[in-house]
């Protein structure tokens, strides 16, 4: 059977992989791109020097049935008869017979905190990337890794698109900085199978909602659904310079050793009869991002040198009148103390009435997407080392579970800002 591929097919799988160490295919889902990616790489198998190969997603049965199977156009299905599904001590791996010696495409999971295990000691000429944006990063980088020794270092990866400020994407930074990167983008329009009354039921289908629109039409990079903060715009929140008469200024932290310390500047505005609350910088360290462990004494005098720090580029700012730091990082507060920053109790809404269902932060989260959503909630754009990358990253992982509920994960800076915002929501708005 003769199969008929797209132009961005033809050229994806013809691509010349001279001077590419990372080659991304990112798109809408039913564009074409696992299709073409599989027949790319069947054809740089039967050519690389190097024995052993990787193909990965979410996990194993993902990467055996979106690679090795395709719905009868994986790896397996173009080598019958050349090759054969075998299991060795590292793994289930398809072995192919090629004409430049035997190749172990192994198939793995890469999508869990212990996936990096399943790939220790291995020795790879090329990583496949399946969903890149739902592995894990820790597996990501030992796979990175597991490359340096090949001769023909190569990795492919493909994903849906992925919120703009996804975690996974900042790993491939090495490979754009060394112009050693490759970034091909698809729509439905690059998927052949696909008809033209198919895909004008798919734009009717997609166009009652912007976000699916833009994601699933357009392949663009959006906050997907779930997220808390959804209605953050960098239109609407994002600015350039303060306006306004400056009212005050003010300080919250939040700190933990195994997850962030963060630490952020406020100034509150009035202009036009409104109240606006601008977030200007922000001093935030990870442990467990950066696997250093620091002790609060450090973090109490890195602090003071960010408030030095904004107080130089902001000199024309009033004194800070309060500094707020969550009630429940004691040790913080007191080794702030000792540096001579006298702090003041956060409203981290453990005092708010339990809302319907049943966590009192509620109260807070919906403060602050009101402050959102009416645009006197502001980042200050000013490109500078103390930016909102953090904050921004956060936004599009704060996510609710299947019952509705926040998941305590990736709000380290978020929840900073909601004590900022309960304090400026509850003397300036309510």
């Amino acid at each position: 059977m003769a199969i008929q591929f797209s132009l961005k097919q033809t050229q994806n799988i013809n691509q010349i992989i001279q001077g590419i160490t990372f080659e991304l295919n990112e798109g809408t889902p039913r564009s074409g791109k696992t299709t073409s990616d599989i027949f790319k790489m069947a054809d740089f198998y039967l050519r690389s020097p190097d024995q052993n190969h990787l193909v990965c997603a979410y996990n194993q049965e993902q990467a055996f049935r979106m690679f090795m199977d395709g719905d009868g156009l994986g790896l397996m299905h173009i080598f019958e008869g050349v090759s054969d599904i075998r299991h060795d001590e590292h793994g289930d791996h398809l072995l192919l017979y090629a004409p430049n010696g035997d190749k172990k495409i192994y198939y793995k999971g890469g999508g869990k905190v212990n996936s990096v295990g399943a790939i220790t000691g291995m020795s790879l000429g090329s990583v496949t990337f399946l969903e890149f944006n739902l592995l894990h990063k820790d597996f990501i980088n030992e796979c990175f890794r597991r490359t340096f020794a090949a001769e023909w270092r190569y990795h492919l990866g493909e994903q849906n698109p992925p919120a703009p400020n996804h975690p996974n994407l900042e790993l491939l930074e090495r490979f754009e900085k060394s112009g050693r990167f490759l970034f091909r983008h698809w729509t439905p329009d690059d998927n052949p199978i696909l008809s033209k009354d198919r895909k004008e039921q798919l734009y009717q289908e997609l166009s009652s909602s912007e976000y699916l629109l833009d994601r699933d039409w357009y392949g663009k990079r959006v906050l997907p659904q779930g997220v808390i903060y959804s209605m953050f715009s960098k239109k609407k929140n994002v600015v350039s310079r303060i306006q306004g008469n400056v009212i005050e200024t003010f300080f919250t932290a939040d700190g933990g050793q195994s997850d962030a310390t963060t630490c952020a500047f406020w100034v509150v505005t009035f202009k036009d009869g409104k109240y606006y609350l601008y977030r200007l910088a922000n001093y935030y360290d990870s442990g467990s991002d950066t696997g250093v462990t620091k002790a609060m004494s450090v973090y109490a005098k890195e602090i003071k040198q960010f408030i030095e720090w904004c107080y130089k580029k902001w000199s024309h700012l009033p004194h800070w009148n309060h500094f707020f730091v969550d009630p429940a990082c004691l040790t913080l507060r007191t080794e702030l103390d000792l540096q001579g920053i006298l702090t003041d109790k956060a409203d981290n809404n453990s005092k708010d009435k339990v809302s319907s269902n049943g966590l009192k932060i509620e109260v807070g989260i919906e403060r602050l997407q009101n402050t959102i959503a009416g645009g006197q909630f502001l980042l200050l754009d000013s490109g500078d080392e103390f930016d909102h990358y953090n904050f921004e990253k956060e936004l599009s992982m704060y996510v609710r579970n299947d019952n509705g509920l926040p998941i305590d994960k990736y709000n380290h800076a978020l929840d900073e800002s909601r004590y900022g915002n309960n304090y400026f929501y509850k003397t300036y708005i309510a």
